[in-house]
């Protein structure tokens, strides 16, 4: 199961913020150290779906060469 590049890459736009302003928070929010523990698993799980990607393609093209 694989996305395509351009699902994927509005996934990752949907992730930056858009203003300075936009991810505000009020004081009871997310610790730093969760905040960005929460950034380094989406970083990881993007990274994991572009090496997906990135396998399906060359194991698809290599299936493409005769021999």
């Amino acid at each position: 199961m694989t996305l395509s590049f351009y699902r994927l890459l509005s996934f990752a736009l949907l992730l930056l913020p858009t203003d300075g302003q936009a991810h505000r928070r009020g004081e009871r929010g997310v610790s730093q150290s969760t905040e960005q523990a929460i950034l380094l698993a989406c970083a990881a799980a993007v990274a994991l779906a572009i090496v997906g990607v990135v396998t399906a393609l060359v194991h698809n093209k290599l299936a493409t060469i005769p021999g």
